[in-house]
């Protein structure tokens, strides 16, 4: 009895793979309604960020700050306390399902290569001058369910600024100015380390 249950199993998974004949419709922003963008659950990244804050400040130790500018490199600790203003920038406007539900979808996927899960988000329509957010990334292991990474994107005319975020080890942010053909120079990048 035993032997025949993985093959039950693996013949109810092969056929739940063979579809008919439908045809399978390329996801357009025309094609979104607003019931499927009503179902989307975002993953809350401000909260995650402000909760690895909390925890970076309940074990004590001060974070060590790297800066990188041109030619020139230094290095400082960080006061506990100031880490939160030190990444202030990418904590508004707060990631979540309700304020950004109806610019932006979530794609998700298993990406071998980096033996992650991946949500991306990405708008859906052109996004209000207001906001510089412009997409973020959330990689997750799948074996246990813990978040790897963030990986966010702001932008504001020719200024760009990448955070990523490594769970419990270390933030890196990088400000880029875009050229008029379309390539970037790095103003200057900022690594914050909390596990040494």
């Amino acid at each position: 009895m035993k032997f025949y249950v993985p093959i039950l199993g693996a013949f109810m998974l092969l056929l739940n793979s063979c579809t008919t004949n439908e045809k399978k419709i390329p996801l357009t922003a025309n094609s979104i309604t607003t019931d499927s963008l009503a179902k989307q659950r975002f993953f809350p990244v401000t909260i995650y960020i402000k909760g690895q804050l909390y925890s970076i400040k309940e074990k004590g130790l001060n974070p060590i700050q790297y800066l990188i500018e041109g030619d020139k490199k230094d290095s400082s600790w960080l006061k506990i306390e100031d880490l939160p203003s030190a990444i202030n920038e990418f904590l508004t406007p707060e990631i979540d399902s309700t304020n950004l539900i109806q610019l932006f979808l979530e794609k998700k996927f298993v990406d071998q290569s980096l033996d992650a899960v991946t949500l991306t988000y990405e708008p859906i329509k052109k996004l209000p001058d207001s906001l510089s957010l412009s997409s973020w990334t959330v990689y997750i292991e799948p074996e246990t369910g813990n978040v790897k990474r963030i990986y966010l994107v702001k932008t504001k005319t020719t200024k760009t600024t990448q955070l990523t975020w490594n769970s419990n080890a270390n933030c890196k942010m990088v400000y880029l100015t875009s050229n008029a053909d379309g390539s970037f120079v790095v103003d200057k990048e900022v690594k914050i380390n909390w596990d040494y």
